[in-house]
Order: C-alpha cells, then sequence, then structure tokens
C-alpha cells in the first residue's frame, strides 16, 4: 500500500528542523536493518522523542510505526496524521489489541517503535523498562535495536513549557547493535539486557553531547547525578504518589 502521509510528514520535519536550525548528531543508523522486522527500542525524554527516533531510521530507507497511547489518535489533528502513518494505538487497559496489531506488523516485515519506560522520565533518567519489546521480539523471531536520544527534553518535555524558539539547540542520537531475543530466554532477563545497552547508550549520548547549562536557572535539563536540578528518580516516585 502507498505511503501518502508518512513521506510528507518527514518533509514538514525536517523542514522544521532547518528552520530551528537543530544540530543533529546521529550516530549507529547501520544498526538498524535495511529489510525485515525489527523493535526499535528508545529512551523517552520528550514528547518529540518518536520523531528524532524514526529519523534514526531513514539513511536506511525505513520508516518505523510507534506504538503510541490511545488518546494521540483521538485528537483533532494528530489522530488523523497517526493513523495515515500507521502507527499503532495503546490502550493502556486493554493493551492485548496493540500487542496483537504490532505482532502482525513485525511479521509482515515492519520496524515497530517502543517506549519500554512507557511514559517520559521526568529525571531524565532510565526508568524501569516493561517486557512487552522483548516478548514482541521474541513471538516475530526479530531483533531489538537499542537506542538512545538526548537532547529533546529542552524542545519539549512533561512539567517544562514547549520552547521551539531555541535555535542551534544540539540533539545526540545513538543507536547500537542488534539485541537478540532467542524464544528459550526468560524476556526479563533479555529485558534487563537492553536496559543496560540502552544506559550504555544514553551515557554516550551525553558525553558526546557539545553544550552544558549556561548557568544556574539552565541546569534544570540535567539528572540529578550529572549535576542538574531535574528532580530524582525517587523525586519523582515521591510526587506522583503524594
Amino acid at each position: 500500500m502507498a505511503e501518502l502521509v508518512y513521506p510528507p510528514v518527514i518533509g514538514a520535519a525536517k523542514t522544521l528542523f532547518k528552520a530551528w536550525d537543530l544540530k543533529i548528531d546521529c550516530k549507529g543508523s547501520e544498526n538498524i536493518p535495511r529489510s525485515g522486522g525489527a523493535v526499535l527500542v528508545s529512551n523517552h525524554i520528550s514528547y518529540l522523542d518518536f520523531i528524532f527516533d524514526g529519523l534514526a531510521a531513514l539513511p536506511q530507507k525505513r520508516l518505523v510505526r510507534f506504538m503510541a497511547k490511545e488518546s494521540v489518535f483521538r485528537h483533532k489533528i494528530s489522530g488523523p496524521l497517526m493513523r495515515g502513518m500507521k502507527h499503532i494505538p495503546v490502550d493502556r487497559k486493554q493493551g492485548e489489541a496493540a500487542y496483537a496489531h504490532a505482532l502482525a506488523s513485525l511479521r509482515s516485515g515492519e520496524i515497530i517503535g517502543v517506549f519500554p519506560e512507557a511514559t517520559i522520565s521526568q529525571s531524565f533518567t532510565l526508568k524501569t523498562f516493561k517486557s512487552g519489546a522483548a516478548r514482541l521480539a521474541q513471538e516475530a523471531g526479530v531483533p531489538l535495536i537499542p537506542m538512545a536520544l538526548w537532547g529533546t527534553q529542552r524542545l519539549w518535555t512533561k512539567g517544562h513549557p514547549r520552547n521551539f524558539k531555541r535555535s542551534h539547540l544540539p540533539v545526540t542520537i545513538r543507536v547500537g547493535e542488534p539485541v537478540e531475543a532467542p524464544k528459550d530466554q526468560y524476556a526479563g532477563a533479555i529485558t534487563r539486557r537492553l536496559r543496560e545497552r540502552c544506559q550504555e547508550l544514553l551515557e554516550a549520548a551525553q558525553r558526546a553531547y557539545p553544550v552544558r547549562p549556561k548557568g544556574p536557572d539552565d541546569t534544570w535539563w540535567m539528572p540529578a547525578h550529572l549535576g542538574g536540578t531535574a528532580p530524582t528518580p525517587a523525586e519523582v516516585k515521591a510526587a506522583e504518589a503524594g
């Protein structure tokens, strides 16, 4: 079936990136297979992460179908676009349909994008990974492709106003080598290995990031363990519980 929506959306995104003069540093795209199914797994620090994750697949001429919360598909603007790009709606109370949809897509040779943390990490550190990505890869017989983003939180993230006026902003993307998901292994063990790879990639992206906070008022986007003022995972958990 012809892709009538995805290519124009990609073109619009590239135009915006050029207008914002984003400095995108992407390494490892060659690890994304040129054909066949795969589960692309990324950390989640911004509302725009799926765009940059998808960008990493373009050098391999691949389009990524992301699993996203169902409410995005009900929005009058984003809904038609998400459906047109064949992304997969996820109802968290009834996830079986989304899982079956993703599995069928993988078996037909598609790349499925998954955020195993499920929600944006407000601490900008890796949260616990859910095992769905590993189980999908096992059942479909496809590899997991770990990746990490850094800098996207400075554009638009949870708890902070979006700021598309930032020019020359760097975004760092790192894609790792495939992680196999053998059917005879426990999904939890594969998930732990996958998270370790994503952690390594995140640290590599952070090391490569070319700028640091400009001053005390610009430390919000750095995690506490790196000297920033983002809340710690424990503080986020306490705030959510309260």
